[in-house]
């Protein structure tokens, strides 16, 4: 029978080859193929094709059946762990691992060997996980709660690294560390349907099943707002503009790594309006860097900037002779929303009621390409410092942010003044709360109003 393709031998240099279908001649058993690849089928001949015949029924003896067995179940719970936290599917597989364990003592150890690997992943999965919730809980809605700008600042992200080079490698080594434990899975869950092959009943799958994947989209966020407070918290306007250019330098040292996560989520913050409202400040800047890294990371003709440095970083990792080349970083809310309209754009039937398989190949093509880039270590000394300054240090809400910005440089329209005045209230009304019936307390914010 023939075999299914390399996905690369589905594409031309064009790209997406959608004339392929048009040119199936050739079928066998109501499956199509084109230069003995195949392209598509109804999921009956599917079925068909699996099942076991007079031709290619397999022995019934364990001892010759057990490889296969053991190298696909070898290859799930090493591409797809999490799939095992289920105890259904933990149970069956545990039950299917004795029989072959049963068999040759060379199978033994092998199985052996793969349940004590998976339990390592699951058992670190847990523990990353309760670290998340650990963090969560003690940094207290940090992007939801009005904060006044303290008055005194004992410490920014300048005092604590004020290397702009190694800041952008810690962030690296955050980034890939919340790579690694995105399963693919999770892309499958981010989009799961109710009927796996009908497009008109889409529905999210639970949060537990991609929670991995949130948690990494939530950091870029973290990493925006970390940015915009540490620009907007300085009294000074030369500490602001100091800052300002110590984050693009940061930037460009992530773009020249292959993080590009990392590097929009920079831009992001350095965008946001509490930030780009400073005039004054950003007069103090030299900004010719900023605009070339603004020009890589244009959104305009579907990012084709970025998407033609990613490629050129994708390029580059595969013909690595260090490391640090190897590091490839994506924009990953681009990369979501790429798998996302794929999906939704492209319908897992055809009209004839065949499997779309060119859709699954490029699905298949995007998250395999995504597993590779994360799972290349670090090459960078990893710094607790600056890791824990990074990831617990509290960041502003957009309020306070606003209030911030207002404050070292006023308002300069009505829309502008009306804003700062309501936040004012906001503010002396949080201060009112807290101080639970303090008089003195009450006189000195009443005051400052």
């Amino acid at each position: 029978m023939p075999q299914t393709p390399p996905f690369s031998a589905m594409f031309d240099s064009s790209g997406y080859n959608r004339n392929l279908y048009q040119s199936a001649e050739d079928s066998c058993g109501g499956l199509y193929y084109h230069d003995n690849n195949l392209l598509s089928g109804s999921l009956e001949a599917l079925i068909q094709h699996l099942v076991p015949n007079v031709d290619y029924y397999p022995d019934n003896q364990m001892r010759k059946i057990a490889p296969k067995i053991l190298q696909l179940l070898t290859e799930w719970t090493e591409t797809f762990p999490y799939d095992f936290r289920d105890e259904r599917m933990m149970r069956n597989l545990k039950d299917l691992a004795h029989r072959i364990a049963s068999g040759e003592e060379t199978y033994r150890k092998n199985v052996q060997q793969m349940m004590q690997c998976l339990i390592r992943k699951l058992a670190a999965l847990s523990q990353y996980e309760e670290v998340l919730a650990k963090i969560s809980s003690t940094s207290t809605d940090r992007l939801t709660v009005l904060k006044t700008k303290p008055q005194s600042i004992q410490r920014d992200i300048i005092t604590v690294c004020n290397d702009p080079y190694t800041l952008a490698q810690q962030l690296t080594h955050i980034e890939l560390e919340r790579l690694n434990y995105i399963g693919p899975e999770e892309f499958v869950q981010a989009f799961v349907q109710k009927g796996p092959l009908d497009n008109d009943k889409s529905c999210y799958g639970e949060r537990k099943k991609t929670r991995n994947l949130e948690a990494y989209v939530e950091w870029f966020n973290r990493l925006s707002y970390l940015v915009a407070t540490e620009i907007c918290m300085p009294v000074k306007k030369k500490h602001r503009a100091r800052m300002i250019e110590y984050f693009i330098d940061v930037a460009r040292e992530c773009f020249n790594i292959g993080n590009f996560n990392s590097l929009m989520a920079i831009i992001s913050g350095m965008n946001m309006s509490p930030v780009s409202r400073l005039k004054k400040t950003w007069a103090k800047v030299k900004t010719a860097k900023f605009d070339i890294l603004e020009h890589q990371m244009d959104p305009s003709s579907n990012f084709y900037n970025y998407r033609t440095a990613l490629r050129g970083a994708a390029q580059r990792s595969l013909t690595a002779h260090s490391s640090r080349e190897k590091i490839v970083i994506p924009f990953f809310s681009l990369l979501i929303k790429d798998i996302y309209f794929l999906n939704e754009g492209c319908a897992n039937r055809l009209p004839n009621g065949h499997v779309n398989f060119e859709k699954f190949w490029e699905l298949a093509k995007q998250v395999s390409e995504f597993m590779t880039w994360k799972q290349v270590e670090c090459p960078f000394e990893r710094d607790r410092k600056i890791l824990q300054y990074l990831i617990t240090v509290p960041v502003f809400s957009e309020d306070a942010l606003y209030l911030a910005s207002y404050e070292s440089e006023g308002p300069e329209n009505h829309i502008e003044k009306d804003r700062w005045k309501s936040l004012r209230w906001v503010s002396f009304f949080s201060l009112l709360h807290k101080s639970e019936g303090n008089w003195l307390y009450l006189k000195k914010a009443t005051c400052v109003l």
